[in-house]
C-alpha cells in the first residue's frame, strides 16, 4: 500500500495502558506561560528513565481558563497511580510554584479517582496558607514573594493509552527531519494526545531489553540505517534516516486520530516509508494497523468521470 510515493508498511504500533493527570496551568502572560511549560514538561521523554511522560495538549485562550489569564493543558502520564502523584506533585511544586504569576487547577474534575496536589504542596506555606471552596473545590493559596500561589486540592485520574507510534524513513537526514515536524505539527491539532519526546520526535528508537543485563531498553537496531549487513535491517532500501514519533492519548480514540493525522502529514511530505514499533503483541493489547488508519489513496481512472452532468 502506498499513499503517494511513501510506502505504508503492513504492521501495526503495539501500546499500552497508562494513567493520566490533566493540569491547567495559568500565568499572567504567554512569556511566564511558556516559562513554566517548559520547565515542567523537561525531563520527560519516557517512563524508561523518567518519572513521567508529559507534553502540554494545548493552548487555552483566557476566556476558556478558570482565572481568565492565558493557559494551557499539560498530560501528565506515569505506570501507576501512586508514581503519577509523586511526579504531578514534585513537578508541579519545582515548576509552577516556582515560576512567577502562575496558578494550577484540575483538567479532569469529573474523574472519581483523584490523587493530592495542593493538599501536599500547602505545607510550603509553613502554617500561613489557607484554603478555600469554590463550587465545591478546594484550593490552596500559599505565600509567596510575588502573592500567593494557588492550586487546586486534588486533581483527576485518567486512564490513557502511551506508547502510539510511528517510524518515519527518508532518504536523507533534512527531508526525514522535515516530513517529522509537519507530521508533529498535524498531531498537535488532535486534542487529548501529546508526543513527549524533544521536539516530538525521537533519534534513538528503543527496544525492550539488552545484551547488558542492568539496562531496560537498548538501542532498536533494526532501525539503524548504519547497521545495515550488520543485524536484521528494517530499513527500506533507499532510506538513510529514521525517525521515531511517539504518542500518548487519552484513550485509544485518540491515539488512533493522532496516528493517522501523521500518516498523512508525513505522507504528503515524502518520506520513503512509514512503519511502526511492535513486539508481536506480547507487550501492550492496543494494537494499531497503519494500512487501516492511513488514508485510502484515489482510484485510478478520470477524475471527471465522477463529476455529475450539468
Amino acid at each position: 500500500m502506498n499513499i503517494g510515493a511513501t510506502h505504508i508498511v503492513d504492521t501495526f504500533a503495539e501500546a499500552f495502558g497508562m494513567r493520566f493527570c490533566r493540569l491547567i496551568v495559568t500565568a499572567l502572560d504567554d512569556y511566564w506561560l511558556d516559562a513554566a511549560l517548559r520547565e515542567f514538561t523537561g525531563y520527560s521523554a519516557s517512563v524508561i528513565a523518567c518519572d513521567a511522560e508529559t507534553g502540554v495538549e494545548q493552548t487555552l485562550p483566557a476566556a476558556e481558563t478558570p482565572d481568565g489569564r492565558p493557559g494551557a493543558a499539560v498530560l501528565v502520564f506515569g505506570f501507576s497511580v501512586d508514581k503519577l502523584a509523586q511526579a504531578v506533585t514534585n513537578r508541579t511544586g519545582q515548576c509552577f510554584m516556582t515560576c512567577p504569576t502562575t496558578a494550577v487547577f484540575d483538567g479532569l474534575p469529573d474523574s472519581e479517582e483523584r490523587v493530592a496536589l495542593g493538599k501536599h504542596l500547602r505545607f510550603f506555606g509553613d502554617g500561613y496558607q489557607k484554603s478555600k471552596v469554590l463550587a465545591g473545590t478546594r484550593y490552596w493559596r500559599i505565600p509567596v514573594m510575588d502573592g500567593e500561589f494557588v492550586v487546586v486540592d486534588t486533581v483527576g485520574v485518567g486512564k490513557g493509552v502511551a506508547g502510539g507510534n510511528l517510524l518515519l524513513m527518508g532518504q536523507d537526514l533534512p527531508t526525514t527531519l522535515a516530513a517529522a515536524r509537519q507530521a508533529v505539527a498535524a498531531i498537535s491539532a488532535v486534542p487529548g494526545t501529546i508526543t513527549p519526546f524533544p521536539g516530538g520526535v525521537v533519534r534513538s528508537g528503543s527496544k525492550v531489553g539488552s545484551r547488558y543485563k542492568a539496562l531496560k531498553a537498548s538501542t532498536y537496531e533494526a532501525y539503524c540505517p548504519t547497521l545495515r549487513g550488520r543485524v536484521a535491517s528494517q530499513v527500506v532500501p533507499d532510506a538513510q534516516c529514521v525517525y521515531e514519533i511517539v504518542i500518548d492519548g487519552e484513550n485509544a480514540g485518540a491515539v488512533e486520530r493522532a496516528m493517522a493525522a501523521a500518516i498523512r502529514a508525513a505522507a504528503t511530505a515524502g518520506v520513503v516509508a512509514i512503519s511502526a514499533g511492535n513486539y508481536g503483541g506480547k507487550l501492550g493489547k492496543y494494537h494499531f494497523h497503519l494500512r487501516q488508519l492511513a488514508p485510502q489513496p484515489e482510484p485510478p481512472g478520470n477524475q471527471e468521470a465522477d463529476t455529475p452532468c450539468r
